[in-house]
């Protein structure tokens, strides 16, 4: 099974590459695979790579949902 975060693009780097973050955790990942990406737009993230652009109102209930997974394991 794989799983890919919603993160949020804080940041575009060279080679299309960009700088994400999502709950204070930030990471350089690749935004190859998407054909436009800007500030501000939010993607979900597996293995490194930017692999979706989502809305902003799906990549906040995909997060909301992952905080109430989390939560309901008691971490």
């Amino acid at each position: 099974m794989c799983i890919a975060f919603p993160m949020k693009v804080k940041e575009l780097l060279p080679d299309r590459h960009g700088i994400v973050e999502n709950a204070g955790v930030e990471r350089r990942v690749s935004l190859r695979l998407l054909e436009q990406c800007g500030l501000g737009d939010y993607v979900l993230v597996h293995a490194g790579y930017a692999i979706e652009k989502l809305s902003e109102e799906s990549a906040l209930e995909n997060i909301r949902i992952m905080n109430e997974l989390q939560d309901s394991l008691g971490r």
